[in-house]
């Protein structure tokens, strides 16, 4: 077990000096829930998401509460075998398998689906899934370089402000779209200052400790004042040696929903420090802030969430781009890339994740798995023998 800056896997459980947001977000899915239950019942509907291309200000501005619900249980992959293949993405499968046993809370409560077609998938998982389920598809534009790309993107945003209004008899105004906007980008920007405490020498938190700051709904007042409270308890304050001393890494791939955090657990419990995640649970989609300054609201939205560098674009030099950027900001001393199995998008542009690590000097290594413990012993082996080639390089022994 990891004892860099407390126990990387209980919040503020075994942390050498209390930080109250730590104790929040140990209890965040139940937090949500509450807020989810207390929003339905006084009126407001729930807006089921599955990707961060949904712009969470469109569903805000409509007075809706934004949830996630991608899957990340490795119990609910059997139930959702019955109708899916088996090698198929175990998230895809996972967030099936919850709406066939109706076990997701959030999606109970979601009066809507939004459906965004990312993966190929995704893409016939939602046809089954819309068989009983109230859904809108947004479609994504594939080649983001396209003259036709952006006019294609803005039609699609402004199609799902057009369905939200129909379907919760509201008016999407461009005030509430600029209110919207401005607490997404608060929220935004106060992730991005927690991640940037990673970027110190000995950081006051571990990377799994800043992965459970995410919440399943945007924007809950008290999930703010805990993210604006932690900045101010842990900037500025080191963590203890042992952090300086473990293996600083940078973790790209796929998503990493809640409960599938085993990889990360691996890495971290063998020496490492997940100093950067790029992935869309990471820092990816926090990068850019939507214009708050713009003459069209809606354009400025469908402006920002274009720019997601995702595998399934082609091509994704924006993602080697950012990559790049934070490498040199984070300094990491090796990239971990996680696949999961069946992922064919990530899975392919992994070659060129590879080269650019080549480029960068930095040892690099790919782990396909699912959500199966199973393979958890051969996965630790690898990342211990990767430590080990980085502290041959460094000539620091393990801490």
């Amino acid at each position: 077990m990891s004892k860099c800056c407390g126990d990387s896997n209980a919040g503020a459980k075994g942390a050498d000096w209390p930080c109250e947001a730590f104790g929040w977000f140990d209890d965040m899915v139940s937090h949500c829930l509450d807020y989810a239950t207390e929003a339905k019942a006084s009126g407001r509907p729930v807006v089921g998401i599955m990707c961060e291309y949904t712009p969470r200000e469109l569903i805000l501005a409509a007075g809706g509460v934004p949830a996630c619900l991608c899957g990340g249980s490795a119990e609910m992959v059997g139930p959702a075998e019955e109708q899916l293949p088996a090698n198929l993405c175990p998230l895809i499968k996972s967030t099936y398998g919850y709406h066939r046993q109706k076990a997701n809370p959030f999606l109970e409560l979601a009066d809507l689906v939004v459906a965004e077609t990312t993966c190929d998938g995704k893409k016939k998982m939602y046809e089954l899934m819309g068989r009983t389920r109230r859904m809108h598809v947004l479609e994504l534009p594939q080649k983001p370089d396209a003259a036709v790309a952006m006019a294609h993107w803005k039609a699609e945003v402004r199609k799902l402000k057009e369905a939200l209004e129909e379907l919760f008899s509201v008016e999407i105004t461009d005030a509430a779209l600029r209110d919207a906007i401005g607490l997404m980008n608060r929220e935004r920007s106060l992730k991005r200052q927690l991640a940037e405490l990673m970027r110190a020498d000995a950081p006051p938190l571990t990377g799994r400790q800043l992965l459970d700051f995410n919440t399943i709904i945007a924007c809950i007042p008290c999930a703010l004042e805990h993210y604006a409270g932690a900045i101010e308890q842990m900037a500025g304050r080191a963590g203890p040696g042992d952090c300086a001393d473990r293996v600083r890494v940078m973790m790209t791939g796929v998503p990493v929903p809640h409960g599938a955090c085993r990889v990360m657990d691996i890495i971290e419990n063998s020496g490492g420090l997940v100093v950067a995640m790029e992935n869309c649970s990471g820092i990816k989609p926090i990068c850019e802030d939507v214009d708050a300054a713009g003459d069209d609201p809606l354009a400025a939205i469908a402006e920002k969430y274009f720019h997601l560098p995702c595998s399934v674009m082609t091509p994704n030099d924006s993602r080697m781009e950012l990559l790049a950027r934070l490498a040199g900001e984070y300094r990491p001393q090796c990239i971990i890339e996680l696949i999961w199995q069946a992922c064919l998008t990530y899975d392919v542009e992994s070659a060129r994740v590879r080269e650019l690590a080549g480029e960068l000097g930095i040892p690099y290594l790919r782990i396909e798995t699912d959500y199966s413990p199973s393979d958890s012993a051969r996965i630790a082996v690898r990342v211990e023998a990767l430590f080990e080639t980085v502290r041959g390089k460094t000539g620091r022994p393990a801490p």
